[in-house]
């Protein structure tokens, strides 16, 4: 029998992940974590590395929490509205999902939309961020009014990779600012980081290594207190030695205890258990792990207002989950290219023989769990556009991963044609072209669309027919360049300079505009 289940069974992997990044790239300074120094000086073309979304290029000062102000704000009532549109975008598929939606754009008239909420499965690599609750708990109880004590724990302690993190396929970025070498492979026993590294790869990459070693370092911080860190030899002592009845004792002061603190429900979201093999090996804790749409939604509202644990735990558990490369699964929709997008996801699937049947990644038979829980902010450092969705499906035989990358376009839009884009009042220029001054390698070609907007405007003010603002150089733009030269009696060459610029900016303070009923010319004195 159980031969033939594992026959049947071919392929059951738990919390996959592709490369996603997280954390701002500003930080490497501060954290010392390597992967983002990495990241940034690839966006400034120092060196070689994939191109990042605008979303992802915010620095460390516009990644925070935005419900501070709001503290006393908790889970709505669904609208019944907004639910209906929102089950609308599941279709066929309603019954294999469960999903909670908060639009939180108006914070005072927030609107959420539920369906299945408390539909409750394996929510995979998502109970990482339980895991990095586990940690600043820990750092808090010990170290309750000193941050920057907190911080050179996260710093300073360096980990060393033990057999607690077999086995995992998961690669990590791992970079030496020294000889500029950046490497991209699985976690190696022997491979060295310092705490907060570890986080970022557990969070980031989603690495069930790094997530190991992260649970088993809580459990010693816990244990030891202001004597942590301790030596190797000494951690495989304790862990040799405690027995399992302390061990599981340990892992419940750990990692579920303070998620009561925290006001978040045990019953509807825990992650039980370590993310290797021989983690589970090592420390039997005897737990299972799952989670809802709706105690998803919860924690992530909870961060927003700086509840887990306390404002700092709050705001680097967000960094933690900020998107900075390349984006998978729901944050990867197009419609978000823009959208500062904080994110977490895991998968489980298995299949078993079935006739005219291919078990592919993302398409079990058996099992097809898919999990994402993503904050957006759209744009990206600008605060018109911010919402929360979790979403919990089982769909069989389906790719999972483009379901959620489809339905976060969906719930996109339907955000967006909730909150229509105001006017742009008069001289000034529109989100889509000013968007982008704050990001991180902010480049000549969009300071180039800026001007040319700029441009735009001043002519559109003298009644000059460029069609519409956006940055773009078109023969609209170009013929009206070349009427006002003439007009003004400049070189007539069609191109947008700093003296164009300034005899614009002139001639809007002099002269009265353009007849509206010919737009295509100036008004003659």
């Amino acid at each position: 029998m159980k031969q033939s289940l594992l026959f049947l069974y071919i392929l059951l992997i738990l919390s996959i992940a592709n490369t996603g990044f997280a954390y701002p790239l500003d930080l490497y300074p501060e954290t010392g974590i390597r992967r983002i120094e990495a990241a940034r000086l690839a966006v400034l073309g120092e060196m070689r590395g994939r191109p990042q979304p605008p979303g992802a290029l915010l620095p460390a000062g516009f990644v925070d929490l935005r419900l501070l102000k709001h503290p006393d704000l908790k889970l709505p009532e669904p609208d019944p509205e907004f639910s209906a549109a929102v089950l609308k975008l599941l279709g066929s598929k309603a019954g294999r999902y469960g999903v909670a939606v908060l639009d939180l754009s108006d914070p005072d008239h927030p609107r959420y939309a539920e369906h299945r909420a408390d539909f409750t499965q394996n929510v995979g690599s998502v109970g990482k961020i339980a895991v990095a609750v586990a940690l600043y708990q820990a750092l808090a109880d010990i170290y309750t009014d000193d941050i920057e004590a907190r911080k050179q724990v996260l710093r300073d302690t360096i980990i060393t990779a033990d057999e607690f993190i077999l086995w995992d396929h998961h690669a990590v970025r791992i970079w030496d600012p020294d000889t500029g070498v950046l490497i991209f492979r699985p976690l190696r026993q022997g491979d060295q980081g310092s705490l907060w590294e570890y986080i970022d790869w557990m969070l980031s990459i989603s690495s069930n290594a790094a997530a190991a070693m992260v649970m088993k370092n809580a459990m010693l911080l816990r244990h030891f207190k202001k004597d942590y860190p301790v030596s190797d030899d000494a951690a495989e002592r304790f862990f040799k030695e405690t027995s399992r009845k302390q061990l599981r004792t340990l892992f419940t002061q750990t990692f579920l205890e303070p998620f009561t603190r925290s006001g978040l429900n045990l019953e509807h979201f825990r992650q039980g258990s370590f993310f290797t093999r021989t983690g589970k090996r090592r420390v039997p804790s005897g737990y299972n792990s799952y989670g809802t749409a709706r105690e998803l939604m919860r924690f992530l509202l909870l961060m927003e207002q700086g509840k887990l644990v306390d404002i700092f735990s709050s705001r680097e558990i967000k960094r933690m989950l900020y998107m900075t490369e390349r984006r998978i699964r729901y944050a990867s929709s197009p419609a978000l290219y823009d959208s500062a997008v904080y994110f977490k996801s895991g998968s489980l699937y298995s299949c078993k023989k079935e006739p005219g049947f291919r078990c592919r990644k993302y398409h079990g038979n058996v099992k097809n769990y898919m999990n994402s829980v993503a904050i957006v902010e759209t744009p990206a450092g600008v605060k018109r556009l911010h919402y929360i969705a979790t979403l919990i499906s089982n769909v069989l035989y389906q790719n999972s991963a483009v379901d959620h990358q489809t339905l976060a376009t969906y719930i996109h839009r339907l955000i967006e044609a909730h909150h229509p884009m105001p006017a742009v009042p008069p001289g000034e220029l529109p989100p889509a072209v000013s968007f982008g001054r704050n990001l991180i390698g902010f480049t000549a070609k969009q300071e180039k669309r800026a001007q040319i907007a700029r441009a735009q405007t001043r002519l559109l003010h003298l009644g000059y027919n460029v069609g519409k603002i956006d940055g773009k150089w078109g023969s609209k733009t170009r013929a009206a360049v070349i009427a006002f030269q003439k007009k003004q009696r400049l070189k007539v060459d069609g191109k947008i300079t700093e003296k164009l610029m300034a005899q614009l900016k002139t001639v809007i303070e002099t002269i009265a505009p353009a007849d509206p009923a010919h737009p295509d010319r100036g008004t003659d004195q």
